[in-house]
């Protein structure tokens, strides 16, 4: 299929679904935070709860949504399980997507609020 004047080919069925899936998993503040952090650099269950200051158990159980989404995946490094985001596509729509609420955040605080005449 393709969309009117675009020229691109509109995707299928599976691969919107499978999109959607994943943009899902990420809507979990989370799991943002916790593919965030993986973004950074891999790391451990532990090491993930005490930066994204998350319970152990709830941190494991969002890895493995993630992990079974395949969003993020893991390693064994000895008597530990390592994760991380080896998919750079994923990794750029999460940072693309907090650098630019961090830009409006940011610009937001910095400009005043234009105040509304009568009050």
């Amino acid at each position: 299929m393709q969309t009117a004047g675009s020229g691109f080919d509109d995707p299928s069925a599976d691969v919107l679904a499978d999109a959607a899936a994943a943009f899902g998993l990420l809507a979990s503040p989370a799991r943002l935070h916790i593919v965030w952090a993986l973004a950074q650099g891999e790391s451990d269950v532990t090491g993930l709860a005490e930066r994204v200051g998350g319970a152990l158990p709830a941190v494991s159980q969002h890895l493995t949504k993630l992990k079974l989404a395949g969003l993020v995946r893991s390693r064994r490094e000895g008597r530990r399980q390592v994760y991380f985001v080896d998919d750079p596509d994923v990794v750029d729509v999460v940072r693309l997507a907090v650098a630019r609420r961090t830009d409006r955040a940011t610009h937001a605080d910095a400009v005043p609020a234009p105040r509304l005449r009568g009050l």
